[in-house]
């Protein structure tokens, strides 16, 4: 049985997207990003995970990179503290849900209060 093969490290591709195993995203889930949105924006608080900090968390919200990065500096401003923008998610440290809601409803976005 010549013909049969056992081992062979020349296979280190993948066979739907052709790229090295280890640069492979095939069988990974797609990301939080492209999920579909449907249209209302989402403003929680939340502490889990963050040494007991609130932080107000904002999700849903339909733009691209840039625009969130311009929509979270603009809400930063008007909070008066920091935050960031990650994976599609606007983080904002403290609890301004109110402000954040009513800034929101204001550019005409559609803005629902999640979490209690």
């Amino acid at each position: 049985m010549p013909d049969r093969l056992v081992y062979s490290t020349d296979s280190n591709t993948c066979p739907v997207c052709g790229q090295p195993y280890k640069h492979c995203r095939c069988d990974q889930s797609p990301s939080p990003t492209t999920k579909k949105s449907d249209g209302i924006v989402r403003i929680m608080r939340d502490r889990k995970h963050r040494g007991g900090k609130t932080v107000t968390v904002i999700t849903g919200v339909p733009a691209g990179n840039q625009a969130l990065e311009a929509l979270a500096q603009q809400l930063k401003k008007l909070c008066g503290s920091g935050g960031t923008v990650k994976d599609g998610v606007i983080e904002i440290q403290g609890d301004h849900c109110d402000k954040v809601q009513t800034r929101l409803s204001e550019l005409g976005y559609k803005v629902k209060r999640a979490g209690g």
